[in-house]
């Protein structure tokens, strides 16, 4: 039997290296491996939590899909979909909430960060929490469960989410017998927290994010700012602590990664650095950014995808939707 892979991206702003590296990558090369069934999503509602402008969301759910198909995902081969097209998801999103303990959700990062926050600034507990920040670990679990999922390639800040839906999927199975897989998390252990321009955890939120699809001029200059010490070019630097180093190596070559770790090693002005950085992101993404900038064109093309995808997606999980039903008591 081939085993389940699933992940997803939320559309909450423009396709990052963050995203790529922690997510996409490892992904697509799972993909690759003849052993397994993969599945990929555009996270849009997911994504509900922070976009309420619905041009917006439309953007960001098209240049969620546009990424993914230009980066190489073949969806022939994968189950690639919207979110919002399997309504199944939804359902056992209900089910599965009558199963989370709310002391599980309130220790989920994301909403002890956003309490924090408010505690430091002398605001409401709960202040700018909506129900679907609160919830969204149920969501995510989700669209992992209705799968049937077993590995699930996420950046560092996700295993948590892995880890609740094996707790939602134990509780339920305790109570109505063997029925969800326990999911397991993937991650790239050596780039689990990509450092953003800032030196901080690239996330948008920071606004300290590289879009993996900018154009050469502009990503040339955001290469430029990323922070680094005060060295000389003559000194040896340590290449497994250089932001620089971690983002070069997941576009270069083998060979590539170790001529660059050898003249770290003996001596690198950062500005040369940054210059082979951009040289070797540029040429990797050359391609992919012409395909991405095509697909952006043609929305039509990317809608037949997603509802192909969905469809595909759903003789999945209408029968396993029926089955968890019948467990439960609500299905004839």
């Amino acid at each position: 039997m081939k085993k389940q892979v699933l992940t997803g991206i939320k559309p909450t702003g423009r396709i990052h290296l963050g995203n790529y590296i922690g997510a996409i990558k490892p992904a697509l090369q799972l993909a690759e491996n003849q052993s397994y069934n993969t599945a990929y999503f555009v996270a849009d509602y997911h994504g509900l939590t922070k976009i309420h402008n619905p041009i917006e969301m439309k953007e960001l759910s098209y240049g969620v899909a546009a990424a993914w198909l230009a980066l190489g995902l073949n969806p022939d081969s994968a189950t690639f979909y919207r979110q919002s097209d399997v309504p199944e998801i939804f359902e056992l999103s209900w089910i599965l909430s009558c199963f989370a303990p709310k002391g599980l959700l309130n220790r989920a990062h994301a909403y002890k960060s956003l309490v924090e926050e408010n505690q430091n600034g002398g605001k409401e507990v709960d202040s700018g929490v909506n129900m679907g920040v609160f919830t969204y670990p149920i969501l995510m679990a989700a669209d992992i469960l209705l799968f049937q999922t077993e590995l699930v390639p996420v950046g560092k800040d996700q295993i948590q989410h892995v880890e609740i839906a094996r707790d939602i999927a134990e509780s339920f199975n305790k109570q109505y017998g063997e029925t969800f897989v326990l999911p397991e998390y993937v991650i790239q252990e050596e780039t689990s927290v990509l450092p953003g321009l800032d030196g901080r955890k690239m996330s948008k939120s920071y606004n300290n994010t590289i879009p993996l699809f900018e154009e050469p001029n502009k990503l040339r200059k955001l290469i430029n700012k990323i922070k680094t010490d005060s060295s000389s070019p003559e000194e040896p630097k340590n290449p497994d602590a250089s932001v620089i180093f971690a983002l070069y190596k997941e576009f270069a070559s083998s060979d590539q990664s170790e001529e660059m770790r050898r003249r770290f090693q003996q001596g690198i002005g950062w500005g040369e650095a940054k210059k082979e950085l951009f040289n070797v992101m540029n040429s990797f993404l050359e391609v992919p950014r012409l395909n991405y900038e095509e697909l952006m064109t043609n929305r039509d093309r990317l809608d037949a995808i997603l509802l192909n995808g969905a469809i595909k997606a759903r003789k999945k999980t209408i029968p396993f939707m029926k089955e968890i039903k019948r467990k439960i008591g609500m299905y004839h």
